[in-house]
């Protein structure tokens, strides 16, 4: 069974072909909408490609068990959701609050 812990690793899976068919799969399953801005009652969709630009990337999909600690889920197609790339850095631990000024709402006389 293959490991997925290093970066070329993971570089070598992500760019396989059973990955981009099972990637493909997912999208269509989900839609091409992310699943939380969907439980959350909004609407993000994939963008368009524009011929001789490069495409905007909107959703990426998702395992929903990291494929380094699991790695007999990486190619299963109920591992996966289709998120947009905020909730998917949400998930991820890559988005920080801002934290809040504590005299924003004092009263200035």
């Amino acid at each position: 069974m293959p490991e997925y812990k290093t970066y070329e690793q993971k570089k070598r899976f992500y760019r396989s072909k059973p990955w981009l068919t099972l990637r493909q799969a997912a999208l269509e399953r989900d839609n091409y909408e992310c699943q939380q801005c969907k439980k959350e009652g909004k609407v993000t969709v994939d963008s368009i490609k524009t011929p001789g630009e490069r495409k905007e990337i909107v959703l990426n999909v998702d395992h929903k068990y990291p494929i380094e600690h699991y790695p007999k889920l990486a190619l299963t197609l109920d591992n996966l959701q289709t998120l947009c790339v905020y909730h998917h850095n949400v998930k991820e631990g890559r988005i920080f609050k801002k934290n809040k000024n504590k005299w924003a709402e004092d009263e200035w006389w």
